[in-house]
């Protein structure tokens, strides 16, 4: 399987590359790099800016499709991934969790997905995708539905709630998206 980690977002809430953020001493994109090679065959990096992620000796692409936010990154993904199946995670999750992941990849995979269900909503950026998945998302795309949520209600997707019950796995779901949980966190902004 593929690990794919989505990096391509514009970070305006933040107004610098979350990717780079310190948690504990250790760049989010960083940890998820060096987690990823430790779990996937292949791991590659989504960006329009690929020469920020040369350092970490993994595979780039750009969107194929610009200006389909995270959707187009997955599409992306899929359509260059050596393998059929994926698992997409955003960059700016610093507490994805080995175990959890794991626990998603040996799960029965009956339909074109995986994707945690927790506290009523999708979590999409951490799910698993098929490549049967691609046209439906193309279409998706095409037709300026760019919202994975209603996509994944169209497909058959496995939704998963149970594993996220308790830590590590109720956090392995969970992005920075303000300053706020940056201050909760008390993480070093990138310069």
């Amino acid at each position: 399987m593929t690990g794919i980690i989505l990096a391509g977002g514009k970070s305006s809430r933040m107004g610098f590359n979350k990717a780079f953020i310190e948690v504990n001493g250790v760049r989010i994109i960083e940890r998820t790099v060096n987690l990823f090679k430790e779990i996937f065959n292949e791991v590659m990096i989504i960006t329009n800016t690929p020469l920020e992620y040369e350092e970490f000796d993994v595979r780039t692409a750009t969107d194929l499709i610009r200006g389909a936010g995270a959707l187009g990154g997955i599409y992306t993904g899929i359509f260059h991934a050596a393998s059929s199946r994926v698992f997409a995670a955003a960059c700016d999750m610093p507490f994805l969790d080995k175990d959890t992941i794991t626990k998603m990849l040996n799960m029965l995979m009956e339909g074109n997905g995986i994707v945690p269900f927790v506290d009523s909503r999708l979590h999409p950026l951490h799910a698993i995708y098929s490549r049967n998945c691609l046209k439906h998302m193309e279409n998706a795309i095409k037709s300026g539905d760019l919202r994975i949520t209603n996509l994944i209600k169209k497909l058959h997707i496995k939704t998963v709630e149970d594993i996220f019950a308790a830590e590590p796995a109720s956090l392995s779901i969970r992005n920075i998206n303000t300053i706020q949980e940056l201050n909760a966190l008390g993480v070093t902004i990138p310069a």
